[in-house]
């Protein structure tokens, strides 16, 4: 019973969510599609979430007059850096090192 009332709600907000058929979910041989496409949508949603607290900080960090300086060297980023990616950070210095840092570490 209580799962069939978690399959139900996955289903009906995978409906409303991805735009889908509910008749394309209808039985459970479709679940394992309906949970890829649920996990599918939640890394979504998690990306989306996680850029607009990037450009919120990015916002912060203009009004305090700090926008466009390198948190790490404190050096001015470029403004080509800042406008391929406006809600960076680092100097590309900087994130250079901290990649190779982080691959270096992953290789271990």
């Amino acid at each position: 019973m209580r799962r069939q009332k978690l399959l139900d709600a996955a289903k009906n907000q995978m409906t409303t969510d991805l735009g889908l058929d509910r008749d394309e979910l209808a039985d459970e041989n479709d679940l394992a599609s309906s949970e890829y496409l649920l996990s599918f949508e939640l890394r979504i949603r998690d990306r989306e979430k996680f850029l607009l607290r990037k450009i919120e900080d990015a916002i912060t960090l203009m009004d305090e007059g700090q926008y466009g300086i390198c948190e790490s060297c404190g050096e001015e980023i470029t403004a080509g850096r800042l406008k391929a990616r406006p809600v960076t950070t680092m100097c590309i210095r900087c994130k250079e090192e901290q990649e190779r840092k982080e691959k270096e570490y992953l290789d271990i």
